[in-house]
């Protein structure tokens, strides 16, 4: 929050209010955190409007994630559990590909090196 008041030209003690008391900033005051931000105050507003856009998701993750906010509770359930078991199903062939890798590794610690003949 120290960044973001210097990066806003506001004071901390004015910007630490907004953020605990849960106070309502004037339009300048919203201005001047959002230029902090690298934002306008336009793409500021727009969040409420789509807040799963995201640079750092692809244009198919958020169709994915809007797709699952339209979802019946039941189906977000399935859909949950399918997540869930592939997950683990990933994270068991990970683990066994990283357990070979080790078993590999002690075993060639263990021979001599042999001298390449030339």
């Amino acid at each position: 929050m120290y960044r973001l008041a210097k990066e806003s030209d506001i004071p901390y003690s004015s910007l630490n209010n907004v953020f605990l008391r849960n106070t309502c900033p004037t339009i300048p005051t919203l201005e001047k955190i959002c230029a902090g931000l690298g934002i306008s105050l336009s793409e500021f507003f727009s969040f409420c409007e789509n807040p799963l856009h995201s640079d750092k998701l692809t244009a198919r993750e958020e169709e994915l994630l809007n797709a699952y906010r339209l979802l019946s509770v039941q189906d977000k359930a399935l859909i949950e559990a399918y997540l869930d078991g592939l997950c683990k199903t990933l994270k068991r062939q990970k683990d066994s590909i990283h357990e070979e890798t080790n078993e590999k590794q002690k075993k060639t610690k263990g021979r001599p090196k042999q001298k390449k003949q030339i």
